[in-house]
């Protein structure tokens, strides 16, 4: 073990550090008009599409000293500030560059927004409109015209609110929308408290970086008929040869789907009970089915059940990742999606040893671990352009996974994953109150043997920063919303459910519910220790020691969820001077030769040993951690694939 290096990697908060001022190529052309324009819902396509991303109005206040988190309603309305502070770039955090404000939002403050609305021209008398929001971190209080439209609470997840009857319409019977007003009222805890915030921090350092609050995803409208479509569930059959289909519309209607060489029609008189169905305990995280003022899910959902049996079926691969088109008409309503043939199990190979699965054959995961930082945008890419560049990128260094890290993305991240050829990891939020890092973090790295095996129960719900019990149902909550809200996305492989202890508690049960709402996907309970010896991995980091493998008889395949993490800072394209990594060189041919040292020398022969994959720590630099494949601005990758062209050819016909 390299004791000195990690000593050296313990994290410290470096706050007061003034960032240089990085722009990736896309940031720096941005244009203002024209942010982020590209259809928002790439599985779930509608013709009526009107985007609000643009220019907004901002204002930052105090919060109220009689402030109540249960009086979140038309009362506030009243507190929107008739001045606003300036103007903000939406859907750009106001902490980001790109947003032109460049504020931090402080946990006792509100963040206002607020725009006047287009004018809109209604197709038909019953027809609604639907309002978007993809992501807004952590709490926000939507009002159209001043009147309360609805609430949602986690930073991560989209909402959908049905705001017709808030709004204008002209008086010559014309059906024309005019002159309406939208805000929005934001608050952002941040890691003051033990809502999910992934690797946010008031008190960047380390391997934990900037925090951003507010609108951080698209905003936008559509126009919807009176009966709609409210959600499909798409699920490929382990056979490979069938295909589950669910519709969900408004009340009862003929449906038909329709997917090349196969078309199926449903009545009302066949409507049946679908599992998926929301209830009213369940608090809607949707971009497609709108939530109630309340944020609770609607209970009168019609829903209809459809299988196909596709003869031949074209397969999905990161190699050859065929999506088939997907059509749903209900009544008049029209949507277009896609699905994939695939599947993705853990099984005994022919000598018994249990690997990761693709298609019913054992598949080598070569995995990267993607923050989804941006140096200008934070956590939103400047562009569409900037999502693919990534992956693209990765893939020419030879990655056919992407470990997407304690973060959810927009939903064309997944988009392109399908179409380019992707796998991804998707790991759940992290939330929890103030980390104990020794416990948690250091000690277990240096000796997970030892410390890396503590018990994740009630006994110790503090140490693991879980002594509240509401932050407990809201991690459960949010977790089987990310599922729901994933489901469909063919390359999502694996759910993620903790990471290295943050915030962790009774990892055996989260991985029963997990698996009971999504049967097809295996779980990695635990990445990096604390293993409560469930889940489809045995998943581990290693940054420190020699490269080994575990064979364990508990039917788990082997991985190593983290390692490497190597760095190298490059002048002009860093966030500071002060280097954080786990092993540091000083020049790009040093940290080439390092690199494929690891991964040919100490990785590749582990493979035969039972090694089902890694995850290489990580796609770009973020702030002061420089262990990135590519420079935080995306303008220098470090390592030159051309060295080795052939490093992962054969890999999974060994």
């Amino acid at each position: 073990m390299d004791l000195i290096d990690a000593i050296k990697a313990i994290d410290k908060p470096h706050e007061d550090d003034v960032l240089n001022r990085l722009f990736t190529p896309w940031g720096e052309n941005l244009d203002p008009e024209h942010v982020l324009a590209e259809y928002p819902r790439p599985q779930f396509v509608r013709d009526s599409y009107i985007n609000l991303n643009g220019y907004w109005e901002y204002s930052i206040v105090p919060q109220p000293s009689e402030f109540d988190t249960k009086g979140l309603n038309n009362a506030f309305g009243e507190q929107i500030p008739s001045k606003m502070d300036g103007r903000i770039l939406v859907p750009f955090s106001p902490e980001a560059m790109l947003s032109g404000v460049e504020k931090r939002l402080l946990p006792d403050q509100y963040l206002w927004y607020k725009r006047t609305l287009p004018v809109l021209k209604r197709s038909s008398e019953n027809s609604r409109f639907l309002l978007h929001f993809g992501a807004v971190d952590q709490f926000a209080d939507v009002y159209v015209n001043s009147s309360f439209a609805g609430s949602h609470s986690g930073g991560y997840l989209p909402f959908t609110l049905d705001i017709t009857d808030l709004l204008k319409f002209s008086g010559d019977g014309s059906r024309t929308l005019e002159e309406n007003e939208l805000c929005v009222r934001v608050r952002d805890t941040s890691d003051s408290s033990y809502h999910s915030r992934g690797k946010q921090t008031l008190r960047r350092g380390g391997m934990y970086y900037t925090c951003q609050s507010g609108i951080w995803q698209t905003v936008w409208i559509e126009e919807v008929p009176e009966n709609y479509v409210r959600q499909i569930k798409i699920t490929p059959g382990q056979d490979l040869q069938t295909v589950s289909i669910q519709v969900s519309t408004c009340s009862p209607c003929k449906v038909t789907v329709k997917i090349p060489g196969h078309e199926m029609v449903r009545s009302p008189e066949s409507t049946g009970s679908s599992g998926w169905k929301s209830t009213e305990e369940t608090f809607l995280s949707s971009d497609t089915c709108p939530c109630g003022p309340d944020g609770k899910a609607p209970s009168d959902s019609c829903c209809y059940d459809f299988e196909f049996r596709i003869e031949d079926p074209h397969l999905w691969s990161p190699e050859d990742p065929y999506l088939y088109p997907l059509v749903i008409e209900a009544g008049n309503d029209n949507v277009r999606s896609y699905f994939a043939m695939r599947s993705f199990t853990v099984e005994p190979d022919s000598e018994g040893i249990y690997r990761f699965f693709l298609n019913k054959k054992p598949y080598f995961l070569m995995g990267v671990l993607d923050q989804g930082y941006w140096p200008d945008g934070l956590y939103t890419a400047p562009s569409d352009e900037a999502l693919i560049f990534d992956i693209k990128e990765m893939k020419r260094l030879h990655y056919n996974m992407l470990r997407k890290h304690i973060k959810v993305e927009a939903a064309r991240y997944y988009y392109h994953c399908d179409r380019l050829g992707m796998i991804v990891w998707q790991d759940m939020v992290s939330g929890g109150s103030s980390y104990a890092k020794p416990v948690v973090s250091y000690l277990p790295t240096l000796f997970p043997k030892v410390f890396g095996r503590m018990n994740d129960g009630p006994s110790h719900y503090k140490t693991f920063s879980r002594g509240d019990s509401e932050g407990r149902s809201e991690w459960l909550q949010e977790m089987l919303a990310t599922i729901r809200h994933l489901y469909n996305v063919p390359s999502i492989a694996t759910w993620v459910l903790f990471n290295e202890g943050w915030g962790q508690f009774n990892a055996a049960g989260a991985t029963t519910m997990a698996k009971d709402l999504d049967p097809t996907r295996p779980i990695d309970q635990a990445s990096g220790w604390f293993d409560e010896g469930s889940g489809s991995f045995r998943s581990v980091h290693n940054y420190f020691r020699p490269l080994t493998v575990e064979v364990n008889n508990e039917n788990r395949a082997f991985v190593i969820s983290e390692y490497g993490g190597l760095a190298c800072h490059i002048d002009g394209h860093s966030s500071v001077d002060r280097i954080y990594g786990y092993k540091k060189y000083d020049t790009l041919d040093e940290l080439g030769v390092a690199y494929y040292n690891l991964v040919n020398g100490s990785m590749k022969p582990l493979i035969t040993k039972g090694l089902s994959g890694v995850v290489y720590t990580q796609l770009s630099d973020v702030e002061e951690e420089v262990n990135g494949l590519i420079t935080y601005d995306r303008r220098i990758t470090k390592i030159n694939p051309d060295l080795d062209p052939n490093m992962t050819s054969g890999i999974n016909n060994q």
